[in-house]
């Protein structure tokens, strides 16, 4: 799909992009202002929105125009391998991500009902657990890969148990999801039929026995939701908790171990866990370029003529570090990012998502307080991608521990069972201890 105007687009793939990502939304910023043209791989063009109040407008729908039903862009797509990727990533679902209007509304109730129900004490209980079993694993060897040993593990295995499946499933899902996500080719298609397998069966088990979970409380809700429909707001709740939130986790991590005003040991650094989380969310946001968007008729829009068809996604990373006047008091929370997106289709379920990754790196460095990078950050390897900003590895060394240790230690908490569904128990609206969700009553 060629586009009239793009003989200076810039790539959002291959390794200079994932190198230093910032240097290209430089470059865009300068040649193009607020809306840039790019490639988010070979001959797949959009517009890229790289100024905050740009960003802003368009997440906040001003003026009406902005739908996110990419049908008629998806029409005109090649048919390539390179387009296999952008197509799964941006095409129309039915489901909250890619509806407009009452059907939008119907959705998202449902997601932003049930997790209306997950207790917070509960979810921080099980990501302790969670993340104690793992840190067990590596904390008497001295080093780790906290990418692969911890951070990708953590929101697999928590969402697992939130669905209602056994923590022996789990591992089953991180390894469908990792080669979803790392590989094309066989090993692609491989873990896309195994997750297809697991929301199935997943499915099958919640219909036949409901319990305390996510998965119930989507089949059980009012808006009546039908078998694709539940499908694909599993798919879409397990795709937006998996990989954002591992890179939300590592990058957050990398960052804090080293940067002396987290710590010159994690227990006496200035700033703390919430500080570094805000900090990646601004800077390095786990999902860097998505929202993807398309007109309703053709637009001006800060300076860019978009027709209907043409694919635009908000850069949540350039946008959030835009070197503009904008105010302070809107630097000086997490609110204020756009890390998590805003306007009506701000992710419904930040809270979980800033508990979990919050519990998991607390519990990481009051274990080993003495984390370091084992290279320089800057010499740290990105996965290359156009969406995310994902850590391919984040190698640590520190003072080895041991089980028989006296003191608190990752071995003292006893992980999920790998029997029973390691869910924690759940609240309703009334305050008191549900067995099921309130409309189920």
């Amino acid at each position: 799909m060629t586009m009239r105007y793009m003989p200076d687009a810039g790539r959002l793939y291959g390794p200079e992009y994932a190198r230093d990502p910032q240097a290209v939304y430089a470059e865009l910023r300068k040649r193009h202002g607020a809306v840039a043209p790019v490639e988010i791989a070979p001959g797949i063009e959009a517009h890229l929105v790289i100024g905050y109040q740009a960003a802003l407008d368009v997440l906040t729908n001003v003026g009406g125009v902005w739908i996110k039903n990419g049908t008629a862009w998806q029409a005109r797509v090649p048919d390539t391998p390179e387009a296999a990727g952008p197509v799964a990533m941006l095409g129309y679902r039915p489901n909250a991500l890619m509806s407009d209007g009452a059907e939008h509304a119907r959705f998202r109730k449902v997601i932003s009902d049930c997790f209306d129900l997950v207790q917070p004490h509960k979810l921080r209980q099980t990501v302790i657990e969670v993340s104690d079993s793992l840190i067990s694993q590596f904390a008497a060897k001295g080093e780790a890969d906290l990418v692969g040993e911890f951070a990708k593990p953590i929101p697999g295995r928590i969402f697992n148990a939130l669905f209602g499946r056994p923590d022996s499933d789990s591992a089953g899902l991180i390894q469908a999801l990792s080669d979803m996500m790392e590989a094309d080719g066989e090993t692609g298609k491989q873990g896309s039929d195994a997750f297809s397998r697991y929301i199935g069966e997943l499915v099958q088990s919640k219909h036949a026995q409901r319990g305390d979970d996510l998965t119930s409380w989507f089949i059980d809700h009012p808006a009546a939701l039908q078998p694709n429909e539940l499908a694909e707001t599993l798919v879409l709740v397990m795709a937006a908790a998996y990989e954002p939130t591992a890179n939300l986790i590592s990058n957050t991590i990398s960052r804090m171990v080293s940067d002396d005003r987290y710590y010159s040991s994690l227990t006496n650094g200035a700033l703390g866990t919430y500080d570094a989380l805000m900090e990646a969310l601004r800077a390095e946001p786990a999902m860097s370029n998505y929202g993807p968007y398309f007109v309703r008729q053709p637009v001006h829009f800060h300076g860019t003529w978009i027709q209907p068809a043409e694919l635009v996604l908000v850069s949540y990373a350039a946008a959030n570090t835009e070197p503009t006047n904008v105010p302070e008091e809107l630097r000086s929370d997490g609110g204020a990012y756009l890390g998590f997106g805003a306007g009506p289709h701000r992710c419904p379920a930040s809270d979980p998502a800033m508990i979990i990754a919050m519990t998991a790196i607390e519990r990481l460095t009051s274990h080993l307080c003495d984390l370091e990078l084992t290279v320089p950050r800057e010499e740290l390897s990105w996965r290359p991608g156009p969406f995310h900003r994902a850590l391919a590895h984040l190698p640590v060394r520190f003072t080895p521990i041991r089980p028989d240790q006296p003191g608190e230690s990752p071995w003292a908490v006893q992980p999920p069972s790998s029997s029973t569904p390691s869910a924690p128990t759940y609240q309703g609206r009334s305050g008191d201890y549900a067995t099921s969700a309130p409309w189920s009553s």
